[in-house]
């Protein structure tokens, strides 16, 4: 595929490192064209540094890996009020979240992914990548001791495909837990995860291992 990143942090170059070796054609963008450039040295040849607009112009998708109060700034600078990102499966996998308390910063009923919708008209809009640590995906899928679950909502169904397709490109297994209108119950689970890490308590202790219901009926294959 052809794949944007609008960003130039820890988890914009772990995926594009990811993608790169999985045989993807990687586009990397950000406010500075100088850390564009130092994301790309770092990436290998399939990645190259480019303007915020070149890196959603014909993309079969693109990664909106920036800080939340970010987001505004770089889908201006992208052409994305604009329509620029018009049919285009985006990949949302930013953390709205109080710095070390996990709080939502959006409001009551609203989403980090809805209010990314609003500012990309037409975007296919993906909640993907928000949970794990950037060094997961850089790390190649055979050297990880066992595969994670990424966990994903959207309404377009070609869109969820695309983004399925390149979480097992970097080792995950892609599950869609729904549409858009229960995103917010996913970005909660974020603020959850934060929450308990910055007060020192493991999050997996304070899940449940929990059978699905395939493994339960014995529908599983």
């Amino acid at each position: 595929m052809r794949i944007g990143i609008l960003g130039t942090g820890m988890l914009a170059t772990a995926l594009a490192t990811g993608w790169a070796r999985a045989g993807h054609e990687v586009a990397v963008a950000g406010r500075s064209r100088a850390k564009a450039e130092r994301v790309a040295r770092q990436t290998g040849d399939a990645v190259e540094a480019v303007a915020p607009r070149e890196a959603v112009g014909g993309r079969d998708a693109v990664l909106l890996a920036v800080t939340w109060g970010g987001i505004e700034d770089m889908l201006r600078l992208a052409g994305a009020p604009e329509g620029a990102l018009d049919g285009t499966p985006l990949i949302d996998p930013t953390n709205a979240v109080a710095h070390g308390v996990g709080a939502l910063l959006v409001g009551p009923g609203e989403s980090a992914a809805g209010r990314i919708a609003r500012l990309a008209p037409g975007a296919r809009v993906v909640k993907a990548f928000h949970l794990f640590p950037p060094d997961r995906w850089a790390a190649s899928p055979a050297s990880a001791k066992a595969p994670v679950t990424v966990a994903m909502c959207g309404d377009d169904p070609a869109a969820l495909k695309t983004v399925g397709d390149l979480v097992r490109d970097v080792g995950g297994i892609p599950a869609t837990l729904g549409t858009l209108d229960r995103v917010r119950q996913l970005e909660e689970v974020a603020g959850f995860v934060i929450g308990l890490a910055f007060a020192g308590v493991d999050p997996n202790s304070a899940v449940p291992v929990v059978p699905s219901a395939a493994v339960r009926t014995g529908t599983g294959a």
